[in-house]
C-alpha cells in the first residue's frame, strides 16, 4: 500500500544560531510539535540526522533520506552559523492523519505563529506525494516536487492538502480537507 510523503519548507526570519529568545522558543517549539506528531496516528517517520547537530544540516548524514537540498528561491546561508531555514521530511499512512497532525493541537498552534518565525513567501510551504511502501523520500525529492508545485500547480505529483489526488491519480476530496479548512485562521 502506498504512503504518503510530505514535504515542508520555510525561510526563518533569523539564523538558527541566533540566539535570540525568539529564535530559541521556535527550536522549543519545534522540539515539543516533533513529539507529539511522532505519536500522531498515521505517522511513520521523519528524515532525521544520523549524528546531526541543532543547526546543521547541509553538512549531516541523513542516512536513507539521501543529501539535504534547498529549493532554488533559498538564497541565504548555508553554514551552521548562517542557515535560517526549517525544512521536515515526513512519511504517513494516508492523506488524513497527515492533515490531522499539521492542523490540530501544538502544531496548529505554531502555524497561528509562523510569521513571527518565518518571512512571507510566494512560494508554497509544504508539497505532498504518495510513494510506494517501502519506499524512502529524499529531500532531493521533496524540493523538486515543491518546485514543480510552485511551476506548475498541483498534479499527482505534487500536491497540497488543499488540492489532493488519490495513490491512483484521481483528483480526492478528505471530508473536511479543502479550500478552507487548510487555512490557518
Amino acid at each position: 500500500m502506498p504512503h504518503l510523503a510530505l514535504y515542508t519548507f520555510g525561510v526563518l526570519k533569523s539564523p538558527l544560531a541566533d540566539p535570540a529568545p525568539l529564535t530559541r522558543e521556535f527550536y522549543d517549539t519545534g522540539e515539543a510539535v516533533y513529539r507529539k506528531i511522532s505519536q500522531h496516528p498515521g505517522y511513520l517517520a521523519r528524515a532525521e540526522a544520523v549524528d546531526g547537530d541543532r543547526g546543521e544540516l547541509f553538512e549531516a548524514d541523513w542516512g536513507a533520506w539521501g543529501e539535504f537540498a534547498v529549493p532554488t528561491w533559498y538564497g541565504k546561508g548555508r553554514t551552521v552559523e548562517t542557515t535560517a531555514l526549517a525544512a521536515t521530511l515526513s512519511l504517513w499512512t494516508d492523506l488524513r492523519p497527515a492533515f490531522d497532525a499539521v492542523y490540530t493541537g501544538p502544531h496548529r498552534a505554531a502555524l497561528n505563529r509562523r510569521y513571527d518565525w518565518f518571512e512571507r513567501a510566494g512560494h508554497p510551504n509544504h508539497v505532498i506525494w504518495w510513494v510506494s511502501d517501502g519506499v524512502v523520500p529524499t529531500w532531493q525529492d521533496g524540493v523538486s516536487r515543491l518546485e514543480h508545485l510552485h511551476d506548475d500547480g498541483p498534479a499527482p505529483h505534487a500536491f497540497t492538502f488543499h488540492h489532493s489526488f488519490a495513490p491512483d491519480g484521481t483528483p480526492t476530496r478528505t471530508e473536511d480537507i479543502g479550500p478552507h479548512s487548510d487555512q490557518v485562521r
